[in-house]
C-alpha cells in the first residue's frame, strides 16, 4: 500500500513539472510574439526599419484668360487662343517625419515672389515647411508673363482696379492652383516605389546654340551656312533622366518624372502651350494609363536650344515631343520589367537638403542705368533697337531694382520691365536656393535657380555618389537669369549678356549641389538645413 502511493505521488510531481514546463514553453512563445507584434507597430529608438515612402501626385489648370500677356520674348504678345492647357502639377514624397513638395509649372519662370507666396500659403494650409517647398518652371515660351500682375495682385490693387474683369484675377487662379494640386497630392499619398534610371535620346533634337567663330568669338545661334562658323562652343547632354513612381499595391506606375536638357521654345505664336512636355504626357498616358501624371522638369539647358545648325528648318514641337516620349515609353517599360525582381526590397530612405548660396550680383553704373532708362521706353513705343542693347538695359533696370530699390521705377514707369516685391532693394548678393532630394543610393534629384549651362550640370552627374542623378533648372527663382560657366563669361553673346550675376556664380551652384549630395550620401540625416555663404569666397 505504501509502494502504491509513493508511485501516485511520484506520477503527480512528474505530470506537475511537465506541466509548468509546458505553461513556461507556451508563455514565452507568447511573451515572443506579442514582443515581435509590438516591436513591429512600435520600432525601438535606434531601429533601422525605415518607415514607408508615401508619394502623391496631382495637378491643375493655370491656363489663362485669352488677352492676357504672354512671356518669353523682349516685345509684347498677347494670346489669343490655347493649343493646349498649361498645368501646375505636384509631387508630395513623404516619410517618417520629412516631407518634401515639388511642383512643375508650365511657365516661364518662377519668380520669387510667386515661390514666397504659394510655399507660405501651402505651410498655412498643409503644415508642410515652405522650405521644404521645391518650385520649378519648364521654361514654356508660350505661357503667361505674370510678373507685373502678380505684384499688384499681392498689393490688393487688382481688387479695386474697375479695369480688371469681374472674374477673380488670373493671379488667384495661379496661385490657388498650385497650391490647390500640392493639397491634392496629399489627399492622393498613397505606399510606393521608385525605379529610377537614364536613357540615351538617339534621335537628335537638341544642340548647343553658341558657336565659335573664325576670328575667335563667340556667337549664339549660328547655322553651317555661316562660313564664319566653325564649331559648337559646348556640349549637349544627351541623357533622359526618368523617375517611375509605382504603386506598391497595385504594381502600377502613377507618376513617370522625366527630365531633359532642352529650351522650351519650339512653339512660337500666340497660343498658350505647355511646349512638348504635353506630348510627352500625351505618350506616358497613351502608354501606361489615363490617369498616370508625366512631371517633366528643364535639364540645364541655358545653352541648348532645337534648331540643328546643319539645317535651314528647327525641329518642330511635335518632332520633338514623339522623339522624347518614345525614348521615355521604351526606357520606362524597361525600367519597369527589371524592377519586379526587386519588388519585395525595403524602402529606401528619404533626405532632404536646402542651402542658401549667396551669389554675387553684377555691378552697375549710373551711365548704364540711365542709358536703360532712355532704351526700354523706346523699345516698348516700337523703336527698333539693337538686340543685345534691348537685352543689356532689361538686364540693368532689374539688376538696379534688386541691388538699390530704386525710387525712380514706379508702376507706371515704361521703363518698369522687371516689378517684384520680395527681392527688391536685396542688396549686391542673391540668396539663391539650392535644394537635393535623395531615395537610397538609387537617385538623386538636384534643384538649381536660374536658366543654367548645360557645362554645369554635367558636372553635377559626373561627380554625383548616386547611381541616377537628375539636375533641374529654373527652381525657386528666376531673377538669376542666365548662369553661364566662368568662361563663357570670357566668351560674351546673348547668354552672358542676360545674365545678373558675377562670373563664377555657376561653379558656386556645382560646389553647393555636391556638398548637399555629400552631406546626403554620408549622413542619416531625413532633413539638414544650412547657408553655404563660405562658397561666395572662393
Amino acid at each position: 500500500m505504501a509502494r502504491s502511493l509513493d508511485v501516485s505521488a511520484r506520477l503527480i510531481s512528474f505530470f506537475g513539472v511537465w506541466l509548468i514546463g509546458c505553461l513556461i514553453l507556451f508563455g514565452s512563445w507568447g511573451a515572443i510574439a506579442n514582443a515581435e507584434e509590438s516591436e513591429a507597430k512600435h520600432p525601438e529608438a535606434g531601429s533601422t526599419a525605415i518607415p514607408d515612402l508615401l508619394i502623391g501626385s496631382a495637378q491643375q489648370d493655370i491656363t489663362p484668360p485669352t488677352g492676357f500677356p504672354m512671356s518669353g520674348y523682349f516685345h509684347e504678345r498677347l494670346a489669343t487662343e490655347t493649343s493646349d492647357p498649361l498645368f501646375a502639377k505636384a509631387m508630395v514624397i513623404e516619410q517618417g517625419d520629412t516631407t518634401v513638395v515639388w511642383v512643375v509649372c508650365d511657365l516661364v519662370g518662377v519668380t520669387r515672389d510667386l515661390y514666397e507666396v504659394v510655399s507660405r500659403k501651402s505651410e498655412s494650409l498643409h503644415g508642410i515647411p515652405a522650405e521644404n517647398h521645391i518650385l520649378s518652371a519648364t521654361h514654356s515660351h508660350t505661357a503667361p508673363d505674370y510678373k507685373a500682375h502678380l505684384v499688384r495682385h499681392l498689393r490688393g490693387e487688382l481688387e479695386t482696379d474697375e479695369s480688371e474683369s469681374q472674374d477673380s484675377p488670373y493671379a488667384t487662379k495661379l496661385v490657388d492652383g498650385i497650391v490647390g494640386a500640392i493639397g491634392e497630392a496629399i489627399s492622393n499619398k498613397r505606399s510606393s516605389k521608385i525605379v529610377a534610371g537614364n536613357a540615351t535620346q538617339t534621335v537628335p533634337v537638341s544642340f548647343n546654340r553658341r558657336s565659335v567663330m573664325k576670328d575667335g568669338s563667340i556667337r549664339t545661334w549660328q547655322g553651317e551656312s555661316n562660313s564664319d562658323r566653325l564649331h559648337a562652343a559646348g556640349p549637349i547632354d544627351d541623357q533622359l533622366g526618368l523617375v517611375a513612381v509605382v504603386d506598391s499595391k497595385s504594381g502600377r506606375p502613377f507618376t513617370i518624372c522625366s527630365s531633359y536638357a532642352l529650351h522650351l521654345d519650339t512653339v512660337g505664336g500666340t497660343r498658350w502651350s505647355a511646349d512638348y512636355p504635353a506630348l510627352m504626357q500625351r505618350a506616358v498616358a497613351e502608354n501606361f494609363g489615363e490617369d498616370v501624371l508625366s512631371i517633366f522638369g528643364a535639364g540645364t539647358c541655358g545653352d541648348i536650344n532645337h534648331s540643328d545648325p546643319s539645317r535651314k528648318e528647327r525641329n518642330s514641337c511635335e518632332f520633338i515631343g514623339h522623339a522624347l516620349g518614345e525614348t521615355l515609353v521604351e526606357e520606362v517599360r524597361s525600367m519597369l520589367s527589371k524592377s519586379i525582381e526587386t519588388s519585395s526590397e525595403p524602402s529606401p530612405q528619404l533626405k532632404y537638403r536646402h542651402a542658401v548660396v549667396p551669389l554675387p550680383l553684377q555691378t552697375l553704373t549710373k551711365q548704364k542705368i540711365a542709358r536703360a532708362k532712355a532704351l526700354v521706353p523706346r523699345a516698348r513705343e516700337g523703336e527698333k533697337i539693337d538686340f543685345e542693347d534691348l537685352v543689356a538695359a532689361n538686364r540693368d533696370v532689374q539688376l538696379d531694382r534688386l541691388r538699390n530699390d530704386p525710387s525712380w521705377i514706379d508702376d507706371d514707369d515704361p521703363a518698369n520691365v522687371s516689378p517684384m516685391i520680395a527681392w527688391q532693394g536685396i542688396g549686391d548678393r542673391l540668396p539663391v536656393e539650392v535644394s537635393t532630394i535623395t531615395l537610397g543610393d538609387e537617385l538623386a534629384m538636384v534643384f538649381l535657380p536660374g536658366e543654367v549651362f548645360v557645362d554645369l550640370g554635367l558636372a553635377i552627374k559626373r561627380h554625383s555618389p548616386f547611381k541616377t542623378t537628375l539636375v533641374i533648372e529654373l527652381s525657386n527663382c528666376v531673377e538669376t537669369a542666365y548662369l553661364p560657366t566662368h568662361a563663357a563669361y570670357a566668351q560674351g553673346s546673348y547668354e552672358v549678356i542676360n545674365s545678373r550675376t558675377k562670373p563664377g556664380s555657376g561653379e558656386k551652384l556645382v560646389a553647393a549641389a555636391l556638398s548637399l549630395l555629400r552631406s546626403a550620401a554620408a549622413d542619416d540625416a531625413p532633413a539638414k538645413y544650412e547657408t553655404l555663404s563660405e562658397l561666395t569666397a572662393r
